[in-house]
């Protein structure tokens, strides 16, 4: 069944706004890698508009229609967007995942964590009230002092394609609780749902400017707003070569600046443990969104005493997981995001074999799914530490092991990363 593709602009200043430049942006099913829909693609002009939406909101009314409100009428706020999301769930989880790829029941229990941040930060807005003008004694009584909580203004809150409403929604609640206007730029590779973000907030009246959403591409969108001179923060989650060019652009001002980056996780497994349940971790920590996640444990550590029964188990376990159109039920494993994201992981594996890695398992597309971005989940042995697979993050289903003898020696490889 097809799911309808909501057809949406720029959210900004509280309304949708057609991009000044006209531009949009193709949303590919990475299932079927066809052309569902599209989106607007931001670009410098329309940041300048949403900036200046985001400063006036801020202002408007000397501050008491947001910055300066009380916590409470911000929770009040975060708890109606909270519950829109909850009763629009089943909708925008099977949108996530046309989207982005991931299995259904991962949209699922994604939309419910949305709904659950919005809620735990919208007590904390509450929470804030109680705080403010908070007394400091001081040694002399001339002097009396206080502690003032402020928005620190507008924030820049740029998001991968991984968790797409979830990173956002990681990021947007805690800054409106805080009483900053905000601009979201969501990944031109999963936008869908962070725009029906937007009509959320138009439904419950979200003051006009406090939460801006513009798609676009990095260079685009995304350097117009770590650069721009009246953005106060910038938060990204993302590669660590574009966190470089935002710290960069940020320097230029001493704008402060939020990272979360790659990563290369191990996972270290002793003797003692219980085999199976261990296995069943691992397949988790690297196989969990397509192998799509930053905190992926995707080198596996583990003693030479039980590596072979270990890897054996694995595979069977491997063999067990159902790669399927992610709307399936007891789908386990989807498509990866995007061409160029599948070639790459590809490309990884296929350099892993080059360098003389053994593809113990998996390694291809799925010999049953003609179409999509599909990766089969991948484990790779007789790996040196010197090799791209050991050092580079893949962003994709795919597991790499070494062993050892002494605890000593399982600390300095799961130490030995950027």
């Amino acid at each position: 069944m097809a799911i309808p593709i909501p057809s949406r602009q720029l959210f900004i200043n509280g309304d949708w706004a057609e991009p000044l430049l006209k531009k949009r942006i193709p949303i590919i099913n990475p299932t079927t890698e066809e052309i569902i829909g599209d989106i607007p693609a931001a670009t410098a002009e329309d940041v300048d508009v949403a900036v200046q939406a985001a400063r006036s909101a801020l202002t408007r009314n000397k501050g008491k229609d947001w910055a300066f409100a009380s916590g409470a009428v911000r929770a009040k706020y975060l708890r109606a967007i909270a519950a829109k999301i909850k009763e629009r769930k089943p909708v925008l989880a099977k949108l996530e995942t046309v989207d982005c790829g991931k299995p259904l029941s991962e949209s699922e229990a994604d939309m419910d964590d949305v709904v659950g941040c919005f809620e735990y930060y919208a007590d904390l807005a509450e929470g804030l009230d109680a705080k403010q003008k908070a007394p400091i004694s001081l040694p002399m009584k001339t002097f009396k002092s206080y502690v003032i909580k402020e928005p620190i203004g507008v924030v820049a809150l740029i998001v991968p394609w991984n968790y797409p409403l979830l990173m956002a929604t990681w990021k947007v609640a805690p800054a409106l609780a805080a009483g900053c206007a905000a601009i979201l730029k969501p990944s031109e590779l999963a936008s869908a749902t962070c725009l029906e973000l937007g009509e959320v907030c138009r439904e419950v009246d979200l003051p006009a400017g406090v939460l801006n959403i513009l798609p676009g591409l990095g260079p685009e969108a995304g350097a117009s707003l770590a650069s721009h001179p009246h953005v106060d923060k910038i938060s990204f989650t993302g590669s660590t070569v574009t966190a470089v060019k935002i710290m960069t652009a940020a320097a230029q001002r001493v704008k402060p600046v939020t990272l979360e980056l790659g990563g290369k996780g191990p996972i270290v497994v002793f003797e003692d443990v219980d085999i199976d349940k261990a296995v069943e971790w691992t397949i988790f920590g690297c196989f969990y969104t397509n192998g799509q996640i930053c905190s992926a444990t995707s080198r596996l550590i583990v003693h030479e005493s039980i590596a072979a029964e270990f890897l054996d188990r694995l595979v069977k376990w491997s063999e067990n997981i159902k790669i399927s159109d992610p709307l399936e039920e007891g789908c386990k494993l989807g498509p990866i995001v995007s061409r160029g994201q599948y070639e790459k992981v590809m490309n990884f594996i296929s350099n892993a074999k080059s360098e003389g890695a053994t593809i113990l398992y998996g390694g291809n597309r799925p010999k049953h799914l003609k179409k999509g971005f599909f990766v089969e989940p991948t484990i790779i042995t007789d790996v040196t530490t010197s090799m791209q697979i050991w050092r580079e993050e893949v962003f994709g289903p795919v597991l790499c092991v070494k062993t050892f003898t002494t605890e000593e020696e399982a600390i300095e490889l799961a130490n030995d990363t950027q």
